[in-house]
């Protein structure tokens, strides 16, 4: 079984030699093979190994299970890293501060992946859970084997391995595991194994439900990808159900932001209105409406530097962060050429921020990621939007561009200069 489990994580390349891996370990059966699988090849992986454990405080095994833990990452000689939850329990809670956690050691301790030990039951119960309290179908798609998570990756390397063929290894009872108090306990102990009765391959049918789900969306993700549907002329010309399934997509770049049904309908009406608008939506989010374009973006409060933003108008120039900004006519040799004449906003990137490069747009966070762009240039990064449009991103001295249409004709340029030691902070014959 852990043969199955190395050739699927060296055919997918989600481990690279010289990776900081943090495994998430509960002390229970599937986190303990978990961990047994990636010490027993970790000198084959090539890859060094932290824990990461967080005591819940609910059970009386609790403190006992953290001290094996700990007891047992120092006779391995590997970092061990422990969390305990307080505050009001709940299921949901409880889940927000392990990840929470398991983000924050990667962020500063410098691992690029964590790893959990969810197996192939918890994709099946996870979609029953979802039918029966009427999500919408996007959400029926599959828990993901790989995703991007804080500085890196979570991945989940278990996902095709059913509970029953993970090995009998010493591990912790959760006695809570057995309480019908739990919504997924009696999903496990009584509706799945009833329609097991009817159907034993019910589990098997859930996950292929999950995984035809989850090719719609990244089809549907593509074909969206080659399209500006943040711009309200390109938005407004599609039907209602390509209006409606785009929202839906565009909002699960924001995670803590669920809206009701009927909040939901009451965007989708905000941006096929002709007016501009600016709607308050939860959790300090709000749709931002102009004649052009919409943008969800949160209102929360900022520090100084995140909220600064300045506006560059065309024959100007100014300083921003350690860079000069000049914007004028066509010259030749500039950095940036410019289809508009409009003003040039500079600022932070905020969350959702996407850029246009080729044919496709590109999350910024996921750019930073793939670009491997750390933590602290990612929030020195400056964001240059015209017209509702991000036209550049400017990060560890370089330039990335948004691609002009071939109906663009250049009218203006930009240039970028960065600060020199001896600048002051006003120049002069710039």
């Amino acid at each position: 079984m852990f043969d199955k489990i190395y050739n699927n994580l060296q055919s997918k390349g989600y481990l690279k030699p010289g990776d900081k891996v943090l495994i998430a370990v509960s002390g229970g059966v599937d986190s303990m093979n978990l961990l047994h699988f990636l010490h027993v090849y970790r000198e084959k992986l090539g890859i060094e190994l932290g824990l990461a454990h967080v005591n819940h405080k609910q059970r009386q095994q609790a403190d006992q299970e953290e001290a094996y833990l700990r007891q047992w990452a120092q006779e391995h000689a590997y970092p061990i890293f422990v969390g305990e939850f307080s505050g009001k329990f709940s299921e949901q809670a409880a889940r927000q501060f392990r990840y929470d956690f398991f983000r924050s050691i990667m962020e500063h301790e410098g691992y690029r992946v964590v790893l959990t030990a969810h197996h192939a039951d918890d994709q099946a119960e996870t979609i029953l859970m979802r039918l029966i309290r009427g999500s919408r179908l996007r959400h029926l798609s599959s828990i993901k084997e790989c995703q991007d998570f804080g500085p890196g990756i979570l991945v989940r390397p278990l996902l095709k391995i059913k509970k029953s063929e993970l090995p009998e290894i010493f591990h912790f009872e959760d006695e809570s595991n057995e309480s019908d108090h739990y919504f997924r306990n009696r999903i496990r102990h009584h509706l799945l194994p009833q329609l097991e009765a009817e159907n034993p391959q019910i589990k098997t049918h859930l996950q292929s439900l999950a995984d035809e789900v989850s090719q719609y969306k990244e089809a549907l993700r593509s074909l969206f990808d080659h399209l500006d549907m943040q711009d309200l002329k390109t938005f407004q010309s599609q039907n209602s159900a390509v209006q409606a399934v785009f929202l839906q997509e565009y909002m699960e770049e924001f995670s803590d932001l669920q809206l009701s049904k009927g909040q939901f309908n009451q965007v989708l009406s905000t941006l096929n209105s002709p007016s501009q608008y600016q709607l308050s939506l939860k959790n300090q989010y709000v749709l931002v409406k102009n004649y052009n374009r919409f943008a969800i973006e949160k209102m929360g409060p900022r520090t100084d530097s995140q909220e600064k933003s300045v506006v560059l108008n065309y024959g100007n120039q100014l300083k921003y962060e350690n860079y000069y900004f000049m914007f004028s006519e066509k010259i030749e040799n500039q950095t940036i050429y410019l289809g508009s004449r409009q003003p040039i906003t500079l600022r932070k990137r905020r969350d959702g921020d996407r850029i246009q490069l080729g044919n496709f747009h590109k999350k910024l966070s996921r750019l930073f990621i793939d670009d491997k762009i750390s933590l602290e240039a990612r929030d020195r990064a400056i964001v240059g939007e015209q017209e509702g449009q991000i036209i550049f991103v400017q990060v560890n001295d370089r330039t990335y561009l948004r691609k002009l249409s071939e109906n663009d004709i250049i009218k203006a340029s930009l240039q970028i200069e960065k600060q020199k030691q001896d600048d002051e902070d006003v120049r002069t014959g710039y």
